[in-house]
């Protein structure tokens, strides 16, 4: 076989493999960009299974060992266990510091313990990961007016309805800050 011909037959497979194991990733993205897409529509109906297939789709890190710390750490979290909770994440989050989820969840406990200060770090970083989590966004909200900054909040929020008009007790929690926040500059 010929210089060229092996180069040939390499490039060729390259551009195979590429093909083969990038397929599903292209796939999932495009399924993920037509989920919110239809979650984002005033009219959808099924909104809650849409948002369930959002949430599968975040909580995957590629690896069973990370999936099964967040399991751990979000079964914690149920039984109130937060310091617990709070340990799984953190090694979740060491371990796979590009996981969105595991940022997300560990700023979930935080805030349940009281830490607003971690819970937004933490919230930082899942949205700098995943710049459309909803999750992460409406907890920046609950953690500014808990900090008593009801603008920033609201502002918060309302990227939350841009992406999901859907979140129950969204619209309310709006008005009620609108109404916190009328007069004041934001």
């Amino acid at each position: 076989m010929t210089v060229v011909a092996k180069i040939l037959k390499s490039i060729v497979t390259a551009l195979c493999l590429t093909i083969v194991l990038g397929a599903p990733v292209y796939s999932q993205d495009t399924d993920l960009e037509q989920l919110f897409t239809d979650l984002a529509r005033p009219e959808t109906r099924d909104w809650q299974r849409i948002e369930q297939e959002i949430w599968g789709y975040w909580s995957k890190s590629g690896s069973d060992a990370m999936d099964l710390l967040l399991e751990r750490g979000r079964d914690a979290l149920q039984v109130g266990d937060v310091g617990g909770a709070i340990e799984h994440f953190t090694a979740l989050t060491d371990h796979a510091p590009d996981f969105a989820e595991g940022w997300n969840s560990r700023a979930t406990a935080y805030f349940q313990a009281g830490l607003y200060g971690p819970s937004l770090g933490d919230i930082r970083r899942t949205l700098a990961l995943n710049p459309r989590h909803f999750g992460a966004m409406s907890g920046l909200g609950m953690v500014l007016e808990q900090l008593d900054q009801p603008a920033r909040a609201l502002f918060a929020y309302r990227q939350v309805q841009a992406i999901h008009p859907h979140r129950p007790d969204l619209e309310d929690t709006i008005r009620r800050l609108e109404k916190q926040v009328s007069g004041t500059s934001l």
